[in-house]
């Protein structure tokens, strides 16, 4: 098949303009005056490229992304947007495929390239969620990648049978099993853990648990999973999503949590929203610690905002850390990128010969300057394919090109 040549392009982190070679879903060559007989060639220009962007926490089945604009119906609290959201799914038709598949043609055609969605596993939905997920992404596929967290939103010992549910979902292909406030909401995190690493180890997959606790109780079971993934030897297989008390804690015990969560190697997503606390980025990667980042709730019965756009979530991040100077910003850039792939375990990603040919090219001066402006994207390509043009999918049954 022939390649893709993007010429005169600057890729992150490449000293100077480069040519980038794309052939058989991979990067095969990376620099200046590459010559392939053949290949399909498009011009840069000069332009930034960027690997392609990883949304780390989304929740595809809840969202009601291009649908009729519904007024927010919940109450402050976290228990107030867990029971509305359950007593409304049904009349909402949730999960809706249509609604699915437009959040993450949106996506697609923003950058993003890889999804991590943490779908609803209970007993009063069962495993539709799962289903519906699954079978949209795979109308997708060529597009953009979508991998499950099975997520017990409402407590796994608190509700009886979800646990099996879990694991059903396991075997239905979910990449990872999820948890939530083991302490706050299940009232105890050791037999919580006890279900959720459980199944990690028996099934071989990922963890990736929302930790909404504050405070003292937050960094106590922030500890205790740091504990268990290093007992249980899954460095770089778990991740802790939100952690607000890591925000909250006062700097002698961030560091000290740093230090442990770098050597466990356990990643902390966020997603920087509303006024929640922000884990300290730059502290944690400074100590060593993965972190990623993703939308959270995109137009749903939790939250009436959200994009689908990375670059507009970085953003966020930046701001919300008091980022000023173009490295700290681009901690942010790297947490919607290798901060993702890191927590996915995505083989070679980047912008290197041998990686997948995933790419974003966008019109900036610098990263920094992509993450403040949040500049069209111009060329969107999905394992050497160009999937999407000036931000934009191609019209059903065109070609976006090679």
């Amino acid at each position: 098949m022939p390649g893709l040549l993007l010429r005169d392009g600057r890729p992150w982190g490449t000293a100077g303009p480069a040519d980038l070679l794309l052939s058989d879903g991979v990067i095969a060559a990376v620099g200046p005056g590459i010559e392939a007989r053949d290949a399909e060639v498009v011009e840069l220009g000069g332009r930034l490229v960027l690997p392609g962007l990883v949304e780390a926490h989304c929740h595809l089945d809840k969202t009601l992304y291009g649908g009729p604009w519904r007024p927010h119906s919940a109450g402050p609290a976290l228990a107030d947007r867990i029971a509305d959201e359950r007593l409304r799914r049904a009349e909402l038709g949730l999960p809706d495929p249509a609604r699915v598949s437009a959040l993450l043609e949106t996506m697609a055609a923003a950058g993003t390239t890889h999804v991590r969605t943490h779908t609803d596993v209970y007993s009063g939905t069962g495993l539709t969620g799962v289903e519906v997920v699954r079978d949209t992404a795979a109308r997708l596929a060529g597009r953009i990648t979508v991998e499950q967290v099975a997520f017990p939103q409402s407590g796994i010992l608190t509700n009886p049978g979800t646990a099996a549910l879990l694991e059903e979902a396991i075997k239905l292909g979910v990449h990872a099993v999820g948890g939530i406030d083991p302490a706050g909401m299940d009232r105890d995190p050791v037999r919580h853990l006890d279900v959720v690493f459980g199944l990690a180890e028996r099934h071989g997959v990922r963890i990736d648990l929302h930790l909404h606790d504050p405070g003292s109780l937050g960094v106590f079971e922030l500890e205790l999973i740091i504990e268990r993934t290093r007992a249980a030897g899954l460095a770089g297989r778990v991740t802790v999503s939100h952690a607000y008390a890591l925000g909250q804690a006062d700097a002698a015990t961030q560091d000290r949590l740093a230090a442990g969560l770098a050597e466990a190697g356990v990643t902390i997503t966020t997603a920087a929203v509303f006024d929640f606390p922000v884990p300290p980025v730059k502290k944690l990667r400074a100590a060593g610690v993965n972190v990623a980042c993703g939308h959270d709730d995109i137009r749903d019965l939790w939250s009436p905002y959200g994009s689908g756009d990375l670059l507009d979530r970085a953003m966020h991040l930046a701001y919300r850390s008091t980022f000023r100077r173009d490295e700290d910003i681009e901690l942010a850039l790297e947490a919607v990128t290798y901060g993702g792939a890191r927590a996915f375990g995505l083989d070679g990603y980047g912008l290197a010969a041998g990686a997948p040919a995933d790419l974003v090219v966008v019109d900036a001066e610098t990263p920094a300057h992509a993450v403040v402006t949040r500049p069209p994207r111009d060329l969107v390509v999905k394992a050497g394919h160009i999937v999407a043009r000036s931000g934009a999918l191609p019209a059903p049954g065109a070609s976006a090109g090679s």
